[in-house]
């Protein structure tokens, strides 16, 4: 970089000082200061007005597809430097496939139904408004965010389909969505029943999977004791191998963490191989798991004699009494033990209380022993308060409830010890407040059952699906799997307003749908194709079933929105924008609809799994080829973004500070695979990185200004050593870089640019070049061969960075010299990448220019020390001896006078030794060509030329030198 410095440094002054002699300094209207801030809204208005992307598509329409399928960003907000990270990757992944030679497709959506819009609007119209009202104000709201959003992101850089996005909301999608519900329900997927599912209180509403969270909660730790029942003692007594019981009173103690559970106790569970203990601690008997019973009795401070011991097995089906029975006759009720595996042994007693309503292991373990679920006790209501039935805590929210509950258990006599315990607990990700599993009637798709095809269940097609799914990085894959092993049911249903409706009729009274639901499915779709999901409210039953309408009522539930999102695939790419993406029905693709998904980490549990389900279900197989996935940003501390900490960075702040080609190099060079710090340290090493890359554009553009392709091309074979060699090395480069394009590595291939661009071309070759592009003649062989390498290397170079510097990539392309008699692109991403001329014997040259470098950086610090010294100024006026072995001597010799072009020094010649390289550097006695700088014996040698060396008075009067090497 320093010599690129150099290199304008010495251009300003040979500008200011030479006139008489001139020198082949050029100009070029690509400035060196980028001025991005202000130029790049420029370029975005230019790109819209000529509505750029779909020529770019016209362009590349004959080639092979590669979809991109955008995972939609919530409707709600202004975007944040997440959103910006995505939406960036998605467009380098895009244009680079553009160059690849891919008609890759890009079409942006928005999620736009759902609670956060829906509480915007409670926030500001309050909470009594009709459906109706609700409806038509989420939908104006969404619209306007998306505005909001869509600017920022075009800002940025991003092209696509930005006029014809895809929005959930539109009402051919929520059709489509309609007619995805349909397919399901006539596989056979989807069932109704009461089942715990997660409840947020704040929401009033069932939550996905992806929408929980888990945060430290300190609860209360109780551990509880249900009483003997005398009238069992005796099974109880045969189960521990007892002819009787001792005449005392007993306990079996269960641990738990969640007090209010407890006035819902329905039964106990064991592991029906754990051994379990009947322990006498002198004025009761307790029963305990065998393994707990020594740290339970130093917990509750007891001392004790274990009696005897049995399998849990043998304790099934024996009652004990609910621990609040002595208070309220409302509890007078016995809890059966119930055997279940899922016992552990890691905490408490190792006998679990089960509340069926409020746990979903406690459920199915209380509906394989036959409980009915109208027996199953629900006495949490949606906001989280007891039901006015329930004895002792009526109307109590139950989180306040708690402490109330441990001392009814202690007044009772059945509490043992209470503690208070910090652990991880769920909390609904938008409100951030704790959450429960609560038994409701919801609609479920099953993971297990056998669709009516009878091929094989959801989980089973799902992880199939897997194993043929390509995954950036790899460990996306297991993490994708592990989740889809041990996931429940999907809960599909919502108690929610501003959604796509679960347009089922139900039956008044059985709560079953139409049999004819599948057809009455589709007539609702054509309505909301026409009107939206409005048209579901305004129906009447009647207008579909007619007579049999006083016997049916309407859904109220909406669809969960990870279900609006999971199914683009199937209104998106199939069905609102199959005609932009598909240009003929013979395009479709028989297998997976896209090429790559690409979202942030924590959409293994959300979009990737929502739309691996829904493709599941509706196709028997995922509906994309590959997953790719990133990293969340955090500050330079490794601190997730926050207002509260002020750690954020703003990418619209940083666009209208820097330009977002440096928000965009920064992505690039990231490595998105994990967190990806940011801070305005780390920014100001990017606009660094971008100044380097910006001098060489404009290092090069400058000496191309004048060179035509069309007619100045030099053949290959006439090309100077040196410029065989950097082809040869950026054709080399170029295969690396599509390799990781091809595999979505940005990282490495902007790292190697940067590299390319400093010490290759800055450091090297371009710093050698100086010489023969300034003091050549204008038309010599030498410098149009140096400006031949120099266009294959530029126009492929700006290719490279299209991606992720795409406004100046762009810029840069309109002021590339292409020739008279060839028609620039419109635009660089109409190109793709290019062909770079032949270069015989490849290998041989880069071997042979590599070693050359490694000597000639030798020959460079000795160089420097001298200069250090004193001894000699620039390195032109230095005069070398190198002695080097033989087989490096041989090889610098070969160069001949061009040596001394190679070290950018006046005189270099070599001496063959026996030892290691050695470098004898001495400042030159002979004046200086006011021309090329260099010192020689010759200058003053033409009286009428008496400042110029024999080398210029050639080049400016005569046939001008000849080179052969550099």
């Amino acid at each position: 970089m320093r010599r690129m410095l150099e290199i304008i440094s010495r251009k300003k002054n040979m500008s200011e000082k030479v006139n008489n002699y001139p020198v082949n300094l050029l100009e070029t209207p690509f400035p060196m200061r980028g001025d991005l801030a202000k130029r790049e809204p420029q370029w975005v208005a230019q790109w819209q007005k000529n509505k750029l992307y779909e020529k770019i598509r016209a362009t590349h329409a004959h080639q092979p597809k590669f979809i991109l399928h955008d995972g939609p960003p919530y409707a709600n907000g202004d975007i944040h430097i997440g959103h910006a990270v995505n939406k960036i990757l998605k467009d380098m992944i895009v244009k680079s496939r553009w160059l690849m030679g891919f008609d890759s497709v890009y079409v942006p959506g928005w999620d736009c139904h759902g609670m956060p819009i829906e509480i915007q609007i409670e926030k500001e119209f309050g909470k009594n408004l009709s459906t109706q009202e609700v409806q038509a104000k989420a939908r104006a709201y969404a619209l306007v965010q998306i505005e909001k959003q869509k600017k920022d992101f075009e800002r940025l850089g991003v092209l696509g389909d930005w006029q014809n996005p895809y929005l959930t909301m539109n009402f051919q999608n929520e059709a489509d969505e309609i007619r995805a519900l349909g397919k399901i329900w006539d596989k056979g997927y989807v069932f109704r029943g009461l089942k715990p599912v997660n409840w947020c209180f704040d929401c009033g509403s069932a939550l996905a999977e992806a929408e929980v969270e888990y945060q430290d909660k300190t609860d209360l730790a109780i551990d509880v004791g249900f009483a003997f029942d005398e009238a069992q003692l005796p099974q109880l007594a045969t189960a521990f191998g007892l002819s009787a019981l001792p005449a005392k009173p007993g306990k079996i103690v269960i641990w738990t963490t969640t007090p209010w559970t407890i006035p819902a106790n329905q039964a106990l569970n064991v592991h029906p191989e754990l051994s379990y203990a009947l322990v006498d601690v002198g004025d009761q008997l307790l029963l305990l798991a065998q393994d707990r019973v020594a740290t339970c009795l130093s917990d509750y401070g007891f001392e004790g004699t274990v009696l005897a011991t049995c399998l849990g097995s043998q304790l099934a089906n024996i009652s004990f009494w609910h621990p609040l029975a002595p208070l309220h006759d409302g509890y007078k009720r016995l809890s059966p033990v119930y055997t279940a595996d899922y016992v552990t042994l890691d905490t408490g007693t190792g006998i679990v209380h089960s509340a069926p309503a409020y746990g979903e292991e406690d459920f199915k373990s209380c509906k394989a022993n036959q409980l009915a679920d109208k027996d199953i006790l629900n006495p949490v209501m949606g906001n989280g308060v007891y039901a006015s039935w329930l004895p002792l805590f009526a109307n109590e929210f139950i989180w306040k409830a708690n402490p109330k509950i441990v001392a009814a258990m202690r007044e009772a006599g059945s509490l043992l010890r209470d503690k208070s315990y910090s652990h991880s607990y769920m909390h609904c990700w938008r409100h951030k407040t704790p959450i429960i599993y609560r038994a409701t009637s919801q609609w479920f798709a099953s993971m297990d059952k056998k669709p009516t095809d009878g091929s094989a269940s959801l989980r089973e097609t799902a992880l199939a699906g897997i194993e043929k799914t390509e995954f950036f990085p790899a460990w996306g894959q297991q993490r994708l799997r592990s989740m889809i092993v041990n996931r429940p049911d999907w809960t599909l249903s919502r108690q929610r307003q501003w959604g796509v409706p679960m347009a089922f009729l139900v039956h008044k009274e059985s709560g079953e749908p139409h049999p004819r639901t599948q057809e009455l499915l589709e007539e609702i779709a054509k309505r909301v194709e026409e009107n939206g999901i409005e048209a579901w409210q305004k129906l009447e039953v009647s207008e579909l079933i007619g007579d049999e309408a006083s016997q049916y009522e309407k859904n109220r539930d909406t669809l969960d929105v990870w279900f609006d999102s999971g199914t683009t695939h199937w209104h998106v790419i199939r069905g609102s924008h199959r005609h932009e993406l598909f240009r003929a029905e013979s395009e479709l693709p028989e297998g997976r609809l896209a090429d790559l998904y690409l979202e942030g980490s924590d959409q293994h549990r959300g979009w990737f799994h929502s739309s691996l389900l829904t493709g599941s279900m509706l196709d028997g197989k995922p509906p994309y080829k590959a997953l790719l996935t990133h990293g969340f940003t955090v500050d330079g501390q490794g601190r997730k973004m926050s207002k509260s900490v002020g750690n954020v960075i703003a990418p619209q702040q940083v666009a209208d500070k820097l330009g977002a080609e440096i928000i965009r190099l920064w992505v690039a060079s990231t490595d998105y695979s994990g967190e990806m710090t940011i801070s305005d340290e780390i920014l100001k090493r990017v606009v660094e990185s971008y100044r380097r890359i910006r001098n060489t554009l404009r290092f090069l553009l400058a000496n191309l200004s004048d060179f035509d392709p069309s007619k100045d091309t030099v053949p290959v074979d006439q090309w100077l050593e040196i410029d065989r060699y950097a082809v040869a090395l950026a054709n080399q480069l170029q295969g690396e870089l599509k390799a990781h394009y091809e595999t979505y590595e940005f990282q490495p291939a902007v790292a190697r640019i940067l590299s390319f661009c400093s010490e290759d071309l800055g450091g090297f070759y371009l710093d050698i070049l100086k010489d023969r592009l300034y003091t050549s003649a204008p038309n010599s062989a030498e410098r149009r061969a140096a400006q031949s390498a120099l266009f294959y290397i530029t126009r492929n170079l700006l290719k490279w960075l299209a991606p992720f510097l795409s406004f100046t990539a762009e810029e840069a392309w309109q002021d590339l010299s292409q020739g008279a008699n060839e028609k620039i692109s419109e635009s660089i991403f109409m190109e793709e990448f290019g062909l770079f001329p032949e270069i015989p014997h490849a290998a041989d040259l880069l071997a042979k220019w590599q070693r050359i470098r490694e000597m000639r950086s030798e020959v460079t610090k000795a160089i420097e020390i001298e200069r250090e010294a004193g001894h000699v100024g620039s390195s032109l006026q230095a005069e070398l001896i190198i002695k080097l072995p033989k087989a490096d001597f041989a090889l610098l010799k070969s160069l001949g006078d061009d040596l001394r072009f190679v070290t950018i020094t006046s005189s270099a010649s070599v001496a063959e030794s026996t030892g290691a390289l050695e470098v004898a550097v001495r400042a030159s006695q002979f004046k200086k060509c006011v021309r090329c700088w260099h010192h020689a014996k010759d200058v003053g040698s033409n009286a009428q030329h008496s400042e110029l060396c024999g080398r210029c008075v050639s080049n400016l009067f005569g046939d001008g030198e000849h080179r052969l090497f550099a």
